[in-house]
């Protein structure tokens, strides 16, 4: 992990520093252990991969990113215009071109300024690469000198969906400005990308720096001649990257960069003038109660303007505002809050962003100043910010995805979570690890959730990684040496099952059966779209066979619900064997991860034998031994093929088909589940047709290596003796005669100690009154039981009811009948976070005084309750916590919770 030895901030407290300057007392600084606890070179690593998983467009071969593919292939096409390419914004999917431009920017000087952090920790290749990618799309969005493309897609349209970036199906409209709608700052600040970027390709990519710093000239031109702020012309924007701070500060920044790159006095001199334009408070003094940030750059041209100029003005301003983030401005009181653990906290949208920007402006402050007291007061805040953000804080954690201890797991981002249903809790847990992402950050008192909802603290953004890039790559000169990144990384990924059948019978008789099918696609490695989709249904017709009958006289049909199927007359196998099957098949529906009705499309098709026949027989089909009977919900079944483009993507095919009598190598197990007890792991997994036994083996590094725990002939098996709180990771192979297969889809769980339900006088009896629990409501019965000898307030008490909603929507509380009348029961509905396993919501249900007590050994009498989704979209409670499809008569249930006062008195919580 990223940290080595370490230092709690706690110590860190005990270094302060005096500054005669301001007489003011400093920030807690950092200790020199703190900062050397951490491996710079594989922060820089990950820092920079973020921006390989904010990709847009067609990716290269040298994608490292295993769950990205091709993305906004069609970005433009609406203009006539090829602007597919550039960065996603953060955790959506709008290429937003303004603070692209500034991240470009950042990232450039970053190396301009610390190359060689980038050189030692062997990231330079990686960083010119990423910063490319981007520059490449300025000049694609730059399609004549006063005509710049800078947005696509419709912020209000890309927001309603939460989806992989893969399978985007919205319109994604492009904006511009030119010479009669213009946008000085979002011009000047893509001229400041191109013109920084072309200094740090000057040396190994010559021909490039010349294109890059001829739009560069261009823009800059656009930007000066054609005066005005982009939000007014690309209005879209308003709402997301406004244009608070006006456009003179890129003129200034964009006139350094070209100075800098080109050594032309002339725009020296428009970047000074344009200085005159930037914003000043009440005393006439440039603002320094901020920092550098996507929309205000005169901090940077300042800094940047001082080193070059000279200039009093620049540098005292710079100086200014130097104090405002560490020691207090001189003769005021103005000095932006420190949270107690030592973060400068300038505001809580992006708390870390603003505090690693200014971290980066120290770094090159001190870097420059002949003051000692001066750049060591600058370096030290710097430090002691990115240690922050690295793990020395309060929580011990890191706020970098994928670095250090308890990183953050639950980012704001919609491809990295992978959502197939469209919905922030479908999965429960990420899919994929948006490793070096920076994300919000900690309030005002170091206090952080890591949630998926919060999309104040807990998003990512290319602009939020851009000076701290930069700073790491500083840090990596104080403190890396001799520090590597992590090899091979990053590490592959496990990918799930991700196109499938669920199937159960939907009706049977004599002499047919009809089966519902649910064709799945939850791709995520990558997310894509499929037009071409099919599975096969396999059947043994050794039965019709004897009696006289052949597959001609089997007809196969679809009925009932289809979105989408053509289904074939039964096709052969294995004839020797009289295995034979139906292909159905999709092709031509689109079938995506993009939401309820987008990631799986149903069938129900009926196989029959002629009327008055009575040999059916299903028990002996192939794919019939994992279709869900009994009216139960459709589930997931390895013995109906799937396939994607006519490759088998999923399950296993029946032995035989061509070589009869010839045994193979069995497929590998699915199905795999691990269930954590306490010191125990339970094990199990479906038969593989022509197995004879299975091997399990286990880990305790998530892809291994593994070693083997048993062999069985089972397809159970519990792990016994293992250490509570230790995560166990499992791969299960199948064996025969002929060799062992490839191993299934690696499983995990964490044991832990059993706890003990509570139970006292109070007890809670449940039935449900569902028979359906795929439909839109949820009816649990409920009886409370007083086995005590005092009486007790109803209103006392509140029962709790597990569950998952299976699509975030606004629900509906229904009391259908109460003894105690149903007007005296309140139901309300309480979000888990973080969600649990079998429950992301639970049902509270409260009591008015009206509904009286219970009598020593008396009872509640039957409390009928119902709930339902305000669109009345189906549950799937098969998986809740509380629910249980068998109950039909009231009995104790330990899965619904009673609280007395507050107080768990019967049941266990998930």
């Amino acid at each position: 992990m990223g940290k080595g030895i370490k230092k709690g901030w706690v110590l860190s407290l005990s270094f302060m520093l005096a500054v005669t300057c301001s007489g003011a007392v400093f920030h807690p600084s950092v200790g020199t252990a703190a900062a050397a606890g951490y491996n710079y070179a594989e922060a820089l690593q990950k820092s920079i991969y973020f921006y390989e998983a904010q990709r847009s467009g067609d990716l290269p071969e040298n994608n490292r990113v295993g769950w990205r593919g091709d993305s906004g292939l069609l970005d433009g096409a609406d203009v006539g215009h090829d602007l597919s390419g550039g960065w996603y914004d953060a955790g959506d999917h709008v290429k937003f071109g303004f603070p692209m431009a500034y991240t470009a920017t950042m990232l450039a000087w970053s190396v301009y300024e610390y190359k060689d952090g980038y050189v030692q920790s062997g990231q330079l290749e990686e960083i010119l690469d990423n910063i490319r990618w981007a520059t490449d799309y300025f000049v694609k969005a730059h399609t004549a000198p006063n005509e710049l493309w800078g947005q696509v897609g419709n912020g209000t349209a890309d927001h309603n969906w939460w989806g992989a970036a893969e399978v985007m199906q919205m319109q994604r409209p492009s904006y511009k400005i030119d010479a009669t709608h213009p946008g000085s700052d979002l011009a000047a600040e893509t001229a400041a990308a191109l013109a920084s970027a072309s200094i740090i390709f000057r040396d190994s990519d010559a021909v490039y720096a010349d294109k890059l710093l001829l739009h560069a000239k261009q823009l800059y031109q656009f930007a000066d001649t054609y005066r005005g702020a982009y939000s007014d012309s690309i209005t879209d924007v308003k709402q997301y990257y406004n244009s608070w701070s006006g456009y003179a500060d890129e003129l200034s920044w964009g006139g350094v960069w070209l100075y800098l790159a080109t050594g032309e006095q002339t725009y020296l001199d428009k970047a000074v003038a344009a200085s005159s334009l930037w914003g000043t408070n009440q005393s006439g003094l440039w603002g320094y109660q901020w920092t550098q940030s996507w929309d205000d750059k005169h901090y940077g041209a300042q800094l940047l303007l001082s080193r070059i100029t000279g200039d009093a003005k620049f540098i005292q301003s710079t100086e200014r505002n130097m104090q405002y983030w560490t020691t207090g401005v001189g003769g005021t009181s103005d000095r932006v809050a420190y949270t107690p653990g030592g973060l400068a906290h300038l505001d809580q949208w992006g708390a870390l962003r603003y505090a690693a920007n200014q971290a980066f402006l120290a770094f090159v402050y001190a870097d420059w100043v002949s003051d000692p007291v001066k750049g060591e007061t600058a370096r030290s805040f710097a430090e002691r910010q990115i240690t922050y953000m690295l793990g020395d804080n309060p929580r011990n954690s890191s706020y970098v995805i994928g670095y250090g201890n308890n990183s953050p797991q639950h980012p704001h981002h919609r491809t990295s979570h992978g959502s197939w249903s469209d919905s922030q809790s479908t999965p429960a847990e990420h899919r994929h690890v948006l490793y070096g992402a920076l994300v919000g950050g900690p309030s005002k008192t170091d206090t952080y959730t890591d949630s998926i909802n919060d999309y104040v603290s807990n998003e990512v953004a290319t602009d939020y990684n851009s000076a701290f890039t930069g700073a790491l790559a500083k840090m990596m000169l104080l403190h890396g040496q001799g520090q590597q990144p992590q090899p091979q990384f990053p590490a592959a990924e496990t990918p799930e099952d991700e196109m499938f059948v669920e199937a159960s019978v939907n009706a049977s008789g004599s002499n047919f059966v009809e089966i519902r099918a649910l064709l799945n696609n939850r791709s995520g490695w990558p997310a894509r779209v499929s037009k071409s989709m099919s599975f096969h249904y396999y059947l043994d017709l050794s039965e019709a066979i004897a009696a006289g009958y052949g597959p001609e006289d089997i007809t196969v049909t679809a009925g009932g619900y289809n979105q989408g199927a053509t289904v074939s007359a039964l096709q052969p196998y294995d004839e020797e064997r009289h295995i034979y099957y139906t292909k159905v098949d999709f092709t031509g529906t689109a079938i995506y991860p993009g939401g309820q009705s987008a990631y799986r499309k149903e069938v129900q098709f009926r196989i029959a034998a002629p009327l008055n026949t009575l040999f059916w027989d299903n028990t002996n089909d192939y794919s019939f031994k994992g279709v869900a009977t009994g009216g139960a919900l459709p589930v997931k079944t390895a013995y109906i093929p799937v396939y994607d483009a006519g490759v088998l993507v999923f399950g296993e095919l029946p032995p035989g088909g061509g070589h009869p009598g010839e045994p193979e190598v069995p497929g590998r197990p699915s199905g795999v589940a691990a269930v954590a007890e306490n010191a125990s792991v339970k094990l199990s997994w479906n038969t593989v047709s022509g197995a004879t036994g299975y091997t399990v083996k286990r880990a305790v590094t998530s892809g291994g290596p593994y070693t083997v725990v048993t062999s069985t002939t089972g397809a159970v098996y519990s792990d016994n003796g293992l250490v509570n709180g230790t995560t166990y990771y499992y791969v299960i192979t199948a064996s025969n005669s002929v060799g062992e297969s490839t191993p299934s889809l690696q499983v995990s769980a964490q044991p832990r100690e059993t706890p003990t339900p509570a139970k006292g006088d109070l007890r809670v009896e449940y039935r449900t009154n569902d028979n359906n629990p795929g439909d839109g409501q949820i009816r649990p019965q409920f009886r409370i039981v007083n086995t005590g000898t005092a009486a007790v307030p109803l209103s006392d008490l509140k029962l709790r009811y597990y569950f998952t909603v299976d699509g975030d929507k606004t629900q509906q509380f229904h009391c259908d009948y109460a003894v105690a009348g149903s007007g005296n029961v309140s139901g309300s509905f309480v979000k888990l976070n973080p969600a649990l396993t079998g429950a992301d919501y639970y049902l509270e249900i409260t009591f008015a005084e009206g509904a009286g007590s219970l009598a020593p050994g008396g009872n509640s009498g039957e409390i009928q309750v119902r709930t339902n989704k305000e669109d009345w979209t189906n549950y799937s409670e098969g998986n809740d916590y509380s629910y249980s499809g068998t109950q039909l008569a009231f009995a104790e249930w330990e899965k619904v919770t009673l609280y007395r006062d507050g107080t768990l008195v019967w049941g266990l919580e998930p």
